[in-house]
């Protein structure tokens, strides 16, 4: 394998919650607030909100469930997914309240990704109808809605949308690839496709980079990919010792850096990626 684009200390712990009050108990989701504020879920259902420089955390809610992964629309409501109640709770920006938000057929509700121009909430479901795995389609206002893209996946994960908001990309975590969902014109799910493979060994989460660039993170190993059509899927950065990347799930951008949730350990972690070749 080539050698990793970034070495290790391009990463470092942005925020070591594992003595805190609350705790950062085990975070799979992460996601960037408009006010810059990093914000994460924990395996307790808590919705956790450090400050942008990382100095402090806050509980902004929960579900007593295990939160998987979470999404802000464009008002500062929080779209968050929950194992144990195997439904999408919302955080009301407007009341600063977790509320029961859609739970329609889903099983495993892991990822959601809001299409405002559309009025939809796409969620990712790891278990699904029939013991198959696929995405699942929400109103953005009222939370009805059921199962969309009727192709069976290996185990759907994080998703992010397309640049042009004309299609999902999906992880499939049980083989080992990312997948292209197209979103027709009449809102219907279009022929799957895959876009890159030998992902290995475990992807989780996926986002799009301002130039249209995947990057792809590792439950196992610790590591992080880069995936570009002209240059094919690379080593971004890579922790052998699982420590300062200890398993990550979820990802999400912040100007020039990347912010990853590590489902084994504590913290959330913080790559500088002004070093990329």
């Amino acid at each position: 394998m080539a050698k990793p684009l970034l070495e290790m200390s391009a990463a470092k712990v942005f925020f070591d919650g594992i003595f805190t009050n609350p705790r950062v108990a085990h975070p799979e989701g992460v996601a960037i607030h408009r006010d810059g504020s990093i914000w994460c879920g924990t395996e307790t259902g808590d919705l956790l909100r450090l400050a942008a420089d990382g100095s402090s955390v806050e509980l902004m809610g929960g579900t007593e469930g295990f939160l998987l992964g979470i999404a802000f629309d464009s008002t500062g409501n929080c779209f968050a997914c929950d194992l144990r109640h195997a439904a999408v709770f919302r955080w009301d920006a407007a009341v600063a309240e977790m509320q029961r938000f859609a739970s329609a057929g889903i099983r495993v509700p892991n990822y959601p990704i809001v299409d405002e121009a559309r009025g939809w909430l796409y969620v990712s479901d790891s278990l699904g109808e029939d013991n198959r795995s696929g995405i699942y389609r929400y109103d953005l206002k009222t939370g009805e809605g059921g199962l969309w893209c009727r192709e069976a996946m290996a185990f759907a994960n994080g998703m992010a949308l397309a640049p042009d908001g004309n299609g999902l990309y999906v992880v499939e975590s049980h083989a080992a690839c990312v997948s292209y969902v197209p979103i027709r014109a009449d809102g219907t799910a279009g022929p799957r496709q895959l876009v890159v493979d030998g992902v290995n060994n475990v992807p989780d989460g996926v986002a799009v980079a301002p130039g249209g660039s995947l990057f792809i993170s590792c439950y196992e190993p610790s590591r992080i990919y880069r995936w570009r059509q002209n240059s094919g899927l690379e080593v971004l950065i890579e922790d052998p010792a699982a420590t300062t990347l200890a398993h990550p799930t979820n990802i999400a951008f912040k100007g020039d850096k990347l912010y990853t949730a590590n489902l084994g350990r504590w913290h959330i972690t913080e790559i500088d990626l002004t070093a990329i070749p």
